[in-house]
């Protein structure tokens, strides 16, 4: 993520009612960029991420030392767990199987490119059944819920283990 160049886009896209129904982050261009500026100055544990695809973004991304994360105090985290959150932005590209292709291809990269981390999580709202869906479809399983401060989560993992059977 570039704000300079994708602050405005990725505001649009998080004032969408239903991407704002979830990630919270509706509003002025403030508050997103408060959001990315807390991750983009912060430790480096997590990485914000634009996608595109044929040229043109369409997804954004969290990638983050989920062990690092308050959410290692809600599950039983291991060291090096990488957690995704994965936003598609434009209505246009939701419904279409994309998300699942996505996630599947990110937790590959991310199995593929550090070694340490046996295992990828999430964490979406359990109101969300698109998420929830795609997560599952990608060679998640549920593996339980979870209360976090801001919603009732499905806690998704996917293991290392399993990356040469899916």
């Amino acid at each position: 993520m570039r704000p300079g160049r994708d602050l405005e886009l990725l505001t649009d896209w998080m004032n969408d009612p239903e991407v704002a129904a979830y990630w919270e982050l509706a509003g002025p261009a403030e508050i997103t960029a408060a959001h990315l500026r807390a991750q983009l100055d912060g430790d480096g544990s997590s990485i914000p991420c634009l996608g595109f695809l044929d040229g043109t973004p369409m997804s954004y991304w969290e990638i983050y030392r989920a062990d690092l994360d308050p959410l290692s105090g809600h599950y039983p985290a291991r060291p090096h767990d990488t957690g995704i959150h994965l936003l598609i932005g434009d209505g246009t590209n939701r419904g279409r199987g994309l998300g699942t292709a996505l996630l599947r291809a990110v937790a590959d990269l991310v199995l593929g490119n550090r070694p340490r981390c046996t295992r990828v999580v999430a964490e979406p709202d359990i109101r969300n059944t698109p998420s929830v869906s795609a997560f599952l479809n990608s060679g998640f399983r549920c593996s339980a819920e979870i209360d976090l401060p801001e919603k009732r989560a499905a806690l998704m993992i996917r293991e290392r283990v399993l990356r040469n059977l899916l």
